[in-house]
């Protein structure tokens, strides 16, 4: 006899990293290790490493909402997760499949991850990466920037209570990250109409591939399993940690997350 799971689906949009260590694979691994089912479409093709992003090729937008609409055809959609876009045609279209969706589901949640470079600072989009993440803005639930991202969106440099206003003018909910600071421990914020929550973690040695992918698929993950925003992103932090400590090398450079067995092993 067939076994049916009842899992709920995460549509995302990504890119795809032949490393292996971010973009639509993260997703995928970070989206079934917290129980749900990722369903990818790919919005750009990447030359890169675990370091260095060499080339990128946008997947034309018409692709995109083809894919999508299969899927939307026939599968209910819990979650949506938004990281790497390739360009501002494909944000216009995940728009608007975001608004399509809604007019069905319209607590629908949507976690934007606003990658506007690699880590190195090599581009993923082409043309003006602000202006195309924040043609997302509006659909958004949560938006999870890094400390330099959080800067390009609200037009402030300092991260304070300006900032903080500027970015909620943006989306309801954001996720402060803090891992592009200094010190001993990585401060990340969550900020919401209604107040703020801080967590602090220790800081790991060594520089990671892919922890924001992991990190923004995580949460959706949760949100697709009805959890809330709070509870969301406190499970998906720790998640993040622990295959962050786990990290393995695959190359000389950026060390790759853990993220499938070892949280399997750690909450069973």
């Amino acid at each position: 006899m067939r076994r049916v799971l009842d899992k709920p689906c995460v549509l995302v949009f990504s890119g795809l990293d032949p490393s292996g260590g971010a973009g639509i694979q993260a997703d995928i691994e970070a989206i079934g290790a917290l129980g749900a089912h990722a369903l990818p479409v790919i919005t750009v093709l990447t030359v890169q490493d675990n370091d260095r992003v060499l080339a990128l090729y946008p997947v034309d937008a018409a692709v995109i909402t083809q894919q999508a609409h299969a899927l939307m055809a026939k599968m209910k959609i819990a979650a949506v997760k938004i990281g790497a876009l390739g360009n501002r045609a494909n944000a216009e279209a995940i728009v608007a499949l975001v608004t399509q969706l809604r007019l069905v589901q319209p607590d629908l949640p949507v976690v934007l991850d606003p990658v506007l470079v690699s880590g190195h600072g090599d581009a993923l989009v082409a043309g003006d990466a602000v202006t195309a993440v924040k043609a997302l803005c509006g659909v958004a639930s949560l938006i999870t920037p890094n400390l330099p991202e959080a800067a390009s969106l609200s037009g402030i440099a300092s991260d304070g209570a300006e900032q903080a206003q500027a970015l909620l003018r943006l989306a309801p909910h954001f996720l402060h990250k803090g891992g592009h600071g200094e010190g001993a421990t990585v401060v990340n914020h969550w900020l919401h109409v209604a107040g703020r929550r801080s967590w602090r973690w220790p800081r790991f040695d060594g520089a990671f591939h892919g922890s924001g992918c992991t990190l923004a698929a995580a949460i959706a993950a949760g949100l697709a399993q009805g959890r809330t925003m709070e509870h969301a992103i406190d499970e998906a932090q720790a998640y993040c940690y622990a295959a962050l400590g786990a990290a393995y090398c695959i190359a000389d450079g950026q060390l790759i997350p853990q993220r499938t067995s070892l949280w399997h092993k750690e909450t069973t």
